[in-house]
C-alpha cells in the first residue's frame, strides 16, 4: 500500500459490538414466524393484530383501491418533500375524525394535527415532547396494555405506573381498582386511555364509567393521553368510537390523542398516524407545533406521502367517506359475527367456564382467560396460535375453522387447570 501499512484481516469473532446483548424476540412477530413454520393445513394465526376476511386473507378496502388508482392517475402529483407537520388536508380530517364535526376546539382553533408515523410515532412524539418540553415524567398505563406502550415510556425514563383494568374473576372491566389507582395518583401525571376497544382485553369502560373517570382526572389535575387506535373499527360507528375523547374535550379538558389509520383504513404497511392536539388557549398552538417539528425533525424528518393522501382523500369527499364507512361497519360485524358464533360453539359443547365475555368485549381482541399453559398446549396440539397471555385476534377466526378452535379450547380448558 502507498502508505507502507499492510492491509489487515479482521480476526474472525473480533468485534466493538460483542458485549451486545441479544433482545429477546419481539413476541407478537416471534408467533407470526412460528405460524409461518407450521406446516399443518390446520394452523390458525390468532395472534398478529391485522383484520382478516373469511378465507383468512387480507383485506385491502375497496375505497382505498379507487382513490390509489385515482392518485396513479394523478400526474400533477409529485415525489417533494411534505412538510415536517404533515399533509394539512390529511391532519386536519384526521383530527376532525376524532374530535367530531361539531368540535368546540376546531371550531376556536384550539386543535391541531401532526401527521406521525402511525399511532407507533404519534405516541412516541408526544411522549417526548411531555417528558423534555413540558417536564411530565409519571404516566399511568392501564394493566395490562399495548406491549409498546411500556417500550415507548421506558426509552424517555418516566416512571411508569399503572392503574388496575382487567379483573380475572369476573373477566371484565376493574372499575373500582382503576378508580382507586386514578385517585392517588400525582397531580401532573399523564393517564394513557384506550379510546375504545383496549388492546388487549377487548374490555372498555361505559358511558357512565367514562364519565367517573373524567371527574377523577379533573380533581386529580391528570392529562388524559388518548390511544385511538381502532376509530371506526371497533364498533363499525365512528360516533361511538370516538365518544370518550369528544366527551373528555366537551368537558374542557386539554388532551393528547394518538391516531393510527393501519386498522380502520387497512394501511398497515404505510404507517399513517396523526397526533390530535388539544389546548385551552389558541395562542400556544403555535408553540406546540414549533417544538413538535423540532423533535420529529430528529425523530424521521419529514413523514411519508402516500397513505395520508388517501386517509386525507376519502375523509374530505362525501361520498368516499359514506363507502369508507360501509366498509368499517363490514369489518366490525363480521368480527362480532365471529365472536357470537365462538361462543355457540362452546356453549354447544358444555365448555366449563363462563364465555359470555367474548361477546361482551368490543373490538379486534379478545382476553379469553387462558393461561400460558392452556395456550401452549392449543399451539402444540390444534395449532393454533395466540399470545401467551390468551389474547385472541378474533380475525383468525372463520366458519370454517370456528369448530376446529372451539374444541381446542374446550379440550385445553378440560384437561389443564387455569392455574397453570
Amino acid at each position: 500500500m502507498a502508505d507502507g501499512l499492510e492491509a489487515k484481516k479482521p480476526k474472525i469473532g473480533s468485534s466493538r459490538f460483542s458485549d451486545v446483548e441479544q433482545a429477546p424476540p419481539v413476541a407478537v412477530f416471534a408467533l407470526t414466524a412460528a405460524y409461518k413454520a407450521d406446516t399443518s393445513p390446520l394452523r390458525v394465526n390468532l395472534g398478529v393484530g391485522a383484520y382478516r376476511t373469511e378465507e383468512g386473507k387480507p383485506w385491502v378496502l375497496p375505497v382505498v383501491r379507487e382513490v390509489e388508482s385515482q392518485l396513479a392517475a394523478d400526474h400533477s402529483l409529485d415525489h417533494e418533500y411534505l412538510p415536517i407537520q404533515g399533509l394539512p388536508e390529511f391532519t386536519t380530517a384526521a383530527t376532525r375524525l376524532v374530535l367530531g364535526d361539531d368540535s368546540a376546539a376546531m371550531l376556536e382553533n384550539r386543535a391541531m394535527g401532526f401527521q406521525t408515523l402511525s399511532g407507533t410515532g404519534a405516541l412516541r412524539l408526544a411522549a417526548e415532547f411531555l417528558k423534555r418540553k413540558t417536564n411530565h415524567s409519571v404516566v399511568y398505563l392501564p394493566d395490562p396494555t399495548w406491549a409498546n406502550h411500556n417500550g415507548i415510556f421506558s426509552m424517555l425514563d418516566f416512571d411508569i405506573r399503572k392503574y388496575r383494568y382487567w379483573k380475572p374473576e369476573t373477566r371484565g372491566l376493574d372499575f373500582e381498582g382503576m378508580i382507586e389507582d386514578l385517585k392517588n395518583a400525582p397531580a401532573n401525571a399523564v393517564v394513557v386511555l384506550h379510546a375504545c376497544a383496549h388492546n388487549p382485553t377487548g374490555v372498555d369502560p361505559t358511558r357512565e364509567q367514562w364519565k367517573a373517570i373524567a371527574e377523577v382526572i379533573k380533581a386529580g389535575n391528570l392529562f388524559p393521553f388518548f390511544d385511538s387506535a381502532y376509530i371506526g373499527f371497533a364498533s363499525g360507528d365512528v360516533e361511538r368510537d370516538r365518544w370518550a375523547v369528544k366527551y373528555f374535550v366537551d368537558q374542557g379538558f386539554e388532551v393528547f390523542a394518538a391516531q393510527s389509520f393501519s386498522k380502520n383504513f387497512g394501511l398497515y404497511n404505510e404507517r399513517v398516524g396523526n397526533l390530535a392536539v388539544v389546548t385551552h388557549d389558541p395562542q400556544v398552538i403555535g408553540k406546540i407545533k414549533s417544538q413538535m417539528e423540532k423533535l420529529a425533525r430528529a425523530l424521521w424528518s419529514n413523514p411519508p406521502s402516500h397513505g395520508a393522501r388517501i386517509v386525507a382523500a376519502v375523509l374530505n369527499n362525501p361520498t368516499l367517506s359514506a363507502q369508507w364507512r360501509e366498509h368499517i361497519k363490514t369489518m366490525a360485524d363480521r368480527i362480532t359475527q365471529m365472536r357470537e358464533l365462538l361462543y355457540q360453539k362452546l356453549k354447544l359443547q358444555g365448555t366449563p367456564g363462563t364465555w359470555t365475555h367474548i361477546v361482551d368485549q368490543i373490538g379486534m381482541f379478545s382476553y379469553t382467560g387462558l393461561s400460558p399453559k392452556q395456550v401452549d398446549f392449543l399451539k402444540e396440539k390444534y395449532h393454533l396460535y395466540a399470545m401467551k397471555s390468551g389474547r385472541f385476534n378474533m380475525c383468525g377466526i372463520t366458519p370454517s375453522n370456528v369448530d376446529h378452535i372451539a374444541k381446542g379450547i374446550h379440550e385445553a380448558v378440560t384437561t389443564i387447570p387455569p392455574d397453570q
